[in-house]
């Protein structure tokens, strides 16, 4: 059994540095691309996903954005987002999540914890979230999050991350159909190679996506009848 533990955390991290030599070669070869500009990564044509990323000026690190079509509705959009219990289930690479402080309908607060890739310590983050519900003058519902890391002090083993902060845009566009817009900057603080950075910003909002569409078919938030926790329409 130890042989075999040893074999599989060999071949992750086999993979891992494969894969970081091939981030270094993209690198050279899309180095002509500008600044502040978006590119994109991966199309998903089955699943409608776009996800993109961007070398911003003044920033060492990648912003991210994803952009998806779920056919659903805004109630069934927030009982997922706002179930925090069971963002493992969907979120990519999360270990937990869990409310802290609700300040109005409008505003919370929660806490998140990541998994980080192969030899690297996981990651957590207190985040703040503020949500614009829906009305028909703005024609769309926004979240914005923003971490702060000093909420409360660092939890060894554990390193807080930095900045995880985004906003979420959801814009009804008939038909049943909602148009989603995830755009943001993540630094994982600590001491984290580069190739791992752009590796984990390049998979995740994408897998997040992916399994944001595939919860909100189940029942389990699709039938549901109660309000969600923190609604997105006025």
């Amino acid at each position: 059994m130890f042989r075999r533990i040893a074999q599989l955390s060999l071949l992750a991290l086999l993979s891992f540095n494969v894969f970081a030599a091939n981030d270094d070669l993209d690198d050279l070869r899309t180095s002509n691309i500008a600044q502040d500009e978006w590119r994109l990564i991966k199309q998903d044509r089955a699943h409608d996903i776009k996800a993109y990323d961007k070398r911003d000026l003044g920033k060492n690190l990648r912003s991210f954005k994803v952009e998806y079509e779920v056919e659903t509705d805004l109630d069934t959009i927030a009982r997922v987002y706002f179930d925090f219990d069971n963002y493992r289930k969907w979120f990519y690479q999360v270990q937990e999540a869990k409310l802290l402080k609700k300040v109005s309908a409008t505003e919370f607060y929660y806490y998140i914890v990541h998994r980080a890739p192969p030899t690297l310590p996981d990651r957590d983050a207190i985040i703040h979230a503020t949500i614009e519900p829906y009305t028909a003058k703005r024609g769309y519902a926004l979240l914005t999050l923003k971490s702060i890391p000093n909420y409360f002090p660092a939890k060894p083993p554990l390193v807080r991350m930095i900045a995880e902060d985004m906003t979420v845009k959801w814009t009804p566009m008939g038909g049943g159909k909602i148009h989603g817009v995830a755009e943001g900057y993540v630094d994982p603080g600590g001491v984290v190679p580069s190739w791992a950075i752009n590796y984990v910003q390049r998979q995740a909002p994408y897998q997040t996506a992916l399994g944001f569409q595939r919860v909100l078919k189940s029942p389990f938030y699709k039938d549901a009848k109660e309000k969600p926790f923190f609604s997105l329409t006025d």
